[in-house]
């Protein structure tokens, strides 16, 4: 206990820090590590701990004894009892079921219990035999052995009972490929970057612990997740599957891999709705594997898991995951997986499955460590609010609640705003973000600049894009095609008039276009543009959640209606103003 501690620990596993206290900095990091940030108001944050976050604490290396050690450190008052045993608990479930090869069965796994948990297996799984073919060893019914391709399947039963299981039965290497990064020295050239290294390391650990060969590394937009995934295909030299969110990305991966890597062009494949290139490395889409003619047709591309003896598979903005695919690979276990994520967060409350099919959270770095280190830029977040016109209220009032946040977001008096910033910022890279396209393609006509949507054909889009980064288009509006894998380093400025809804990946995705670091190491800027006093202010503190959770601030700047003028409101969520 510690009586000027910066947080009180209730007995529902929330926590409460308040913002204005000394330690909130260390106390916001030290959560982190165990817990989710619910909620931001003024003066106290509501963090929650889940069972979800504890086992990924456990999964990198932390104790129970470490993370109520921190707690008692923070907390002002004595922490609840049944708090520290459920902590204790749930933090020994990871890793009381292990997973290995059945002996002198190579078709069969055996999963064991601890001694310390007698006849646990069989309270799970006593009803589960016919199901999962499950057979309970003669001596013990503490182990019980089970066709392999049930592996996935079984993880995922597990979890959802509360038991995450630690897979130890390893991977079949996969056809090898050689190939060696190519590293280089002056302009153009790379190394590892110290996290990225340790991000390898986490990666491919020690498999017969467990602690390598699955997983998920988390890293801000613009801190390299590719390189980390090039380097892992470089320490395992096996033939790869990578797949990622769209086109866009592909044509980025396989870029890279020819730029920094020492394998041909010729061995590296896309395959996609344009091309069904099947080469040693092949960069396929998300969507193009869960395509089907009809409702209710086979995944027909699905097949390209089984096309070839990959050794591992690289899931690019593992976040957008979509269910088709999980199927997939719960029926490929016995092959390495890599996650490669801004953030773990997913609207559909999936992270289970991320867990327990790709693998737990092996490396995380905050994104303000690597901001204070050089390696990403420096963010100025502003929230601007401006009013709905008069002519506007009626109509919004009188809406169903999803029609509200579309009159609310397609307020025409974000346009002045836009013009107003665009004179402010003038000669950066701009980029102007929504998420309605009647909004949008008013918006680049009235500014006279390009637009890129769905539409969009890839050969525009990859024109578009070129132009932005040599700076002969300043100025780009962009749906949400834009959100992920784009490749923007000069982009400076964003400016967000749109979104879905609450989504805190879509928020961060965002705020990651303008990541990379600047020429001129100048400060990035981070605009939203919400209707004031509508559902879109509600949705937008929702979405700023995960950010908040890194360390960013937002600055609230409310316009005064009818003026033009700005009168400032001091934030929550920083201890200075911004004006607009």
């Amino acid at each position: 206990m510690n009586q000027n501690g910066a947080c009180i620990v209730q007995r529902d596993f929330t926590i409460l820090l308040e913002t204005d206290h000394p330690g909130f900095e260390y106390a916001r990091d030290c959560l982190g590590r165990f817990a989710e940030l619910v909620k931001s108001p003024a003066g106290f944050h509501t963090y929650r701990i889940t069972p979800l976050s504890l086992w990924n604490a456990a999964a990198g290396g932390s104790r129970p004894e470490d993370i109520l050690g921190m707690l008692r450190n923070m907390s002002r008052w004595e922490l609840p009892q049944s708090l520290e045993l459920e902590i204790g608990e749930h933090m020994s479930r990871y890793g009381l079921l292990r997973l290995g090869r059945a002996p002198e069965e190579h078709d069969r796994l055996l999963l064991s219990s601890s001694s310390a948990r007698p006849g646990l297996l069989l309270k799970l799984l006593g009803d589960k035999k016919r199901a999962f073919q499950l057979r309970f060893t003669e001596d013990s019914s503490d182990s019980l052995t089970f066709p392999a391709k049930w592996r996935g399947a079984m993880k995922q039963e597990l979890i959802r009972m509360g038991y995450p299981v630690l897979d130890q039965a390893g991977y079949h290497p996969g056809q090898a490929l050689p190939l060696q990064l190519a590293f280089s020295s002056g302009a153009g050239g790379f190394m590892l970057r110290p996290y990225q290294q340790a991000a390898v390391e986490a990666f491919t650990g020690s498999e017969g612990e467990g602690g390598g060969g699955s997983g998920v590394i988390v890293l801000p937009c613009g801190a390299g997740k590719t390189i980390v995934g090039l380097a892992a295909m470089e320490r395992l030299q096996c033939e790869t599957l990578i797949l990622t969110s769209n086109v866009t990305s592909v044509r980025q991966w396989i870029h890279e891999i020819g730029a920094k890597t020492t394998l041909p062009r010729e061995s590296v494949g896309e395959y996609t709705g344009l091309h069904k290139q099947i080469t040693p490395v092949t960069v396929s889409t998300y969507q193009i594997l869960t395509h089907r003619d009809r409702a209710g047709n086979d995944f027909k591309h699905m097949r390209l898991f089984g096309e070839r003896d990959w050794g591992l598979i690289i899931y690019d903005e593992v976040h957008l995951l979509p269910a088709p695919v999980f199927r997939a690979t719960a029926e490929i276990q016995a092959t390495r997986r890599l996650g490669l994520t801004a953030t773990l967060v997913r609207e559909d409350g999936c992270e289970q499955d991320v867990f327990s099919l790709i693998g737990p959270k092996r490396y995380e770095l905050p994104w303000k460590a690597l901001e204070e280190q050089g390696f990403i830029a420096e963010v100025e977040c502003s929230e601007l609010r401006i009013p709905l016109p008069d002519s506007l209220k009626d109509s919004y009032l009188k809406a169903a609640n999803r029609e509200k946040h579309r009159i609310a977001a397609e307020n025409p008096r974000k346009l002045e705003v836009i013009r107003r910033l665009l004179a402010r910022h003038e000669g950066s890279g701009i980029l102007i973000i929504g998420q309605y396209l009647e909004q949008l393609r008013l918006i680049a006509e009235e500014l006279g600049v390009p637009l890129i949507a769905g539409n969009t054909s890839q050969e525009e889009r990859v024109q578009l894009f070129d132009q932005f980064r040599q700076g002969e288009i300043p100025v780009l509006v962009v749906s949400k095609v834009a959100n992920f894998a784009v490749d923007l380093p000069d982009a400076s400025v964003a400016i967000q008039i749109s979104g879905s809804f609450g989504s805190r990946q879509e928020e961060a995705q965002r705020l990651g276009r303008i990541l990379r670091p600047k020429a001129d190491w100048r400060t990035a800027h981070f605009y939203t543009i919400v209707s004031e006093a509508t559902s879109e202010q509600d949705f937008a503190r929702k979405r700023q959640l995960f950010l908040i959770e890194q360390g960013y601030q937002y600055g609230i700047v409310l316009e005064q209606e009818g003026t033009g003028d700005d009168r400032v409101s001091v934030s929550p969520f920083r201890r200075t103003s911004v004006h607009a």
